[in-house]
């Protein structure tokens, strides 16, 4: 049961990820005001690894700066690692 509830927070956040980065990067064509790259940061970190990388390679946004990427690749890294570690303890 926890197996799926981790699962299912990890996709929701990562689907409010998504759609924050693509929010942003509407703001920024538009010159709008921006979401700030803190926010983007963590909600990547903290669970939306999957959807924050995704927004990185199909929006091609935020792509330059070296700390998203690191960000989103050290996310998506405990975030598997969490899963894998429900999915054996605990199924």
């Amino acid at each position: 049961m926890i197996f799926f509830v981790l699962c299912g927070a990890f996709a929701l956040i990562s689907l409010i990820t998504f759609c924050l980065y693509a929010r942003d990067k509407r703001a920024a064509k538009k010159g709008n005001w921006r979401t700030p790259e803190k926010v983007l940061l963590l909600f990547s970190f903290f669970g939306g690894a999957i959807g924050g990388s995704l927004a990185m390679a199909l929006l091609r946004h935020k792509t330059r700066h070296w700390y998203f990427v690191a960000v989103n690749a050290i996310g998506l890294l405990w975030q598997i690692a969490a899963i894998v570690a429900a999915a054996f303890f605990l199924l």
